[in-house]
């Protein structure tokens, strides 16, 4: 018996011994190169996801032609969300324009390992009435339909994050970091097309009473730090409070594997070496064609309907788009 409990022992210090050896030398790798090799890599690492970094602010943000684009927006996607991880303050506007109905919404919250907050634009394909306007599918915006957004995050009133872009979906988080949605606000700046646009979306904001803001020429100004998270009740609540308990030791984790570490660039490229090939053979995937990209997005819209069937709960209009 003393003999097993002597090979455990040395097993548990081989074991030490080559995991310290290897973080080692990790370290000594990444180290030694470049900011421009870094940011070669970990663009080749995200951006099959959809997502790029900042290095200024040490942030991650959203590209255009992100992935995520092909599935639109549906309210269901906030009410399931903290059961992926996502605990969040959201603040949708639905408004009339142009024969269609518009949706702009905000977000701020805790995404699995990041903070971080969110403004998206979407669009039905017709008018939708209020009842249905909570199970319809809109889509995500075209192109030459993005409209120029301006979103400063705040952490307690202490600035985390600038973002300033023309997007369908402008967004920033910050990794490793942890907090409560009510501890987050956002100053949120859209400028429209035209006032008609601009008329529409402001009178369904004012209506909500939800958010102060101030419109100057085309442009809308919008403070944002409601908490709609604090609002729920039931088993839904304890469901956020479950995922944001899981949220933070995750963060707590992340901290701590990557220690030697600060800036979230060089943390995720000692997670991509440390991990090896497993995260390799995941991008090597990702990194298709585009036709095989949407075959597989189609795919997964087709099981989300089929999930959303069997709780009575499928979005309006997908049956009539065939999705």
């Amino acid at each position: 018996m003393y003999f097993l409990v002597g090979i455990l022992l040395l097993l548990v210090l081989f074991l030490s011994l080559f995991h310290h050896h290897r973080k080692k030398k990790i370290c000594k790798r990444i180290c030694s190169m470049s900011c421009d090799e870094k940011l070669e890599q970990i663009t080749s690492l995200i951006e099959p996801f959809g997502y790029t970094y900042i290095p200024c602010q040490d942030i991650f943000s959203t590209t255009i032609d992100a992935p995520q684009r092909a599935f639109g927006y549906t309210a269901l996607y906030d009410y399931y969300a903290p059961r992926f991880g996502m605990v969040f303050d959201c603040l949708p506007i639905y408004f009339d324009y142009g024969g269609r109905t518009w949706l702009i919404e905000l977000w701020k919250g805790q995404y699995g390992i990041n903070l971080g907050c969110e403004v998206g634009i979407y669009k039905a394909d017709s008018l939708v009435a209020q009842s249905q306007l909570r199970t319809t599918l809109f889509h995500s915006i075209e192109d030459q339909e993005m409209l120029p957004i301006s979103i400063d995050l705040f952490y307690q009133n202490s600035p985390l994050a600038h973002i300033c872009t023309r997007h369908w979906w402008a967004t920033a988080f910050d990794m490793g970091n942890y907090a409560q949605p009510y501890d987050l606000s956002m100053d949120v700046r859209i400028t429209f097309p035209n006032m008609s646009m601009l008329a529409a979306y402001a009178n369904v904001l004012d209506t909500s009473g939800k958010c102060l803001y101030r419109v100057c020429g085309l442009q809308i100004m919008i403070h944002f730090d409601y908490c709609s998270s604090c609002l729920l009740s039931g088993i839904q609540k304890w469901i956020c409070r479950i995922t944001q308990w899981g949220n933070r030791h995750m963060c707590h984790l992340f901290i701590w594997i990557t220690k030697p570490f600060t800036a979230s660039l060089d943390r995720l490229l000692y997670l991509y070496y440390y991990e090896g090939y497993s995260i390799r053979e995941l991008i090597g995937i990702l990194k298709r064609k585009e036709s095989t990209l949407q075959t597989q997005l189609a795919a997964g819209r087709r099981k989300l309907k089929e999930e959303l069937k069997k709780a009575g709960e499928i979005p309006q209009n997908w049956e009539r788009e065939g999705k």
